[in-house]
C-alpha cells in the first residue's frame, strides 16, 4: 500500500466513525463498537504497521520539541502521527457520546463539542465538559425548585 492510500483510507475510516457519531452515536452497537473499538482498533492496527517498518534508525524522538520535529519530517512518520489523532480523539468522540448519554445529556447537546473534538481534539474535549456541568447544575437548580 502506498503512503497516499493509506492516508485516504484512515482519514475515510475515520470520517465515517465521526459521521456515525454525530447522526447516530446514540445507537448502541454504533458507539460501543463500531466507533470505540472497530475503528479505532483498525486505525490503531495501521498505526502499529507503520511504526514496525518505518520507526527503526530515524532520527528525532520525544525529549524535545526540535526531536519531535525531526521525527515528522519523514511522510511515514507524519502519516504515523496523523493516524493516532485519529484513532484517539475517534475513541474520544465516542467516549463522549456514552458519557452524555449516562448523564442525561441530549445528543444534540453533543454534536458541537464532537466536532469540535474533531477538528481540535482537546477543545472539544473542555466543551463537552462544560456541557456536562452545566447540565448538572441546571439539574441541581431544577431540583432544588421542585422540592421548595
Amino acid at each position: 500500500m502506498t503512503l497516499h492510500f493509506l492516508f485516504r483510507l484512515c482519514t475515510s475510516a475515520a470520517t465515517i466513525g465521526w459521521l456515525l457519531l454525530i447522526c447516530a452515536g446514540r445507537l448502541k452497537y454504533v458507539c460501543s463498537a463500531v466507533c470505540k473499538v472497530v475503528i479505532p482498533g483498525l486505525l490503531s492496527a495501521v498505526y502499529l504497521g507503520v511504526i514496525l517498518t518505518h520507526w527503526a534508525g530515524h532520527p528525532g524522538g520525544f525529549g524535545s520539541l526540535a526531536d519531535v520535529q525531526m521525527l515528522f519530517t519523514d511522510p511515514w512518520l507524519t502519516l504515523a502521527g496523523w493516524v493516532h489523532y485519529l484513532a484517539f480523539d475517534l475513541f474520544l468522540g465516542a467516549w463522549e457520546v456514552r458519557d452524555a448519554g449516562r448523564r442525561g445529556i441530549p445528543h444534540r447537546w453533543t454534536i458541537v463539542p464532537l466536532v469540535l473534538t474533531l477538528l481540535f481534539g482537546p477543545i472539544g474535549f473542555l466543551l463537552h465538559l462544560a456541557v456536562c456541568l452545566v447540565r448538572r447544575r441546571a439539574g441541581r437548580h431544577m431540583d432544588a425548585e421542585t422540592s421548595a
